[in-house]
């Protein structure tokens, strides 16, 4: 079987989790919509399919191009098998043995259940079959490989998320939510020397991927947001709107488009989760 034990056991997993005819498509279109395959995954453009790819994206891996994850069997997704799918998602690895570039956030998918990795499939399973066979191929200069390359190495891949036992549920949700759907170690943590979030100072702060600084959002009381209610996080997610009034914007604007979708136990659930972080100092919040 191509790709070997990793390929197997993806497959095994999600036989696993299908043979019962528990993949829910409605559930998975739930964690899509949350995650912003849909936002990625379609070109800007008036008219464009949705999850047909085409956006053009300016990364620091240089200018790429977003795939068709539709099930269109030659130009999206439609000939990959269970096996494929899980490897690309928990791991960044094509059916044809490639790597994707670290801005496909399979560092974060890494961590989904099996059970959510079944149902976004199912849900993906579902959409129209678009064919795109204009799309260009994304290229890269030899040293944007060689970073690519190091990120990747560099980058943790632990797994299935698994609940701490020692937390309530909404804690774990919270904290799943945020490792895996949300991403949100992606710009708010500060990069080590390597490129990957600092595991050190997570969510003490970063630089997104537009080179824009996002904010601390562990507990600290002044470099944080540790003076938050509940409601206010649950407010910023729902709507974008911070506690003294202002609006997020930049790349977090978009991103409120995909916490939206979340239904509010969820919300709240990733508040829950925020107002447990340790605290990490750093310049006063503004």
């Amino acid at each position: 079987m191509r790709g070997g034990p990793v390929a197997l056991a993806g497959l095994l997993l999600l036989a696993a989790a299908t043979s019962s005819g528990a993949a829910d498509p409605g559930r998975g279109r739930y964690l899509a919509e949350a995650a912003g395959c849909g936002r990625c995954h379609t070109a800007s453009d008036a008219g464009a399919s949705p999850y047909a790819g085409g956006r053009v994206l300016d990364t620091e891996f240089g200018r790429i191009t977003t795939p068709n994850i539709t099930p269109d069997r030659q130009t999206g997704i439609g000939g990959w098998s269970e096996a494929d799918f899980v490897r690309a998602m928990r791991w960044g690895i094509a059916p044809d043995d490639s790597h994707y570039l670290p801005v496909f956030p399979f560092a974060y998918y890494n961590r989904l259940t099996d059970r959510d990795l079944a149902d976004i499939k199912a849900f993906l399973d579902t959409l129209p079959a678009v064919s795109r066979p204009e799309l260009p191929r994304s290229s890269m200069a030899l040293w944007e490989r060689a970073r690519a390359a190091v990120a990747i190495a560099a980058t943790p891949m632990p797994g299935p998320w698994r609940d701490d036992p020692a937390r309530d549920a909404a804690w774990n949700r919270g904290a799943y939510l945020i490792a895996t759907i949300g991403r949100c170690g992606e710009c708010h943590s500060p990069r080590s020397w390597l490129g990957t979030p600092d595991p050190d100072r997570l969510l003490a702060g970063g630089v997104d991927r537009n080179g824009r600084r996002a904010p601390n959002i562990t507990s600290d009381p002044k470099a944080g947001i540790g003076n938050w209610s509940t409601d206010d996080i649950v407010t910023v997610l729902t709507d974008g709107t911070t506690p003294n009034f202002d609006e997020v914007g930049h790349s977090m604007a978009d991103i409120v488009k995909d916490t939206a979708k979340l239904n509010e136990e969820d919300r709240r659930a990733i508040a829950a989760y925020l107002r447990s972080v340790p605290p990490i100092s750093g310049p006063e919040r503004k």
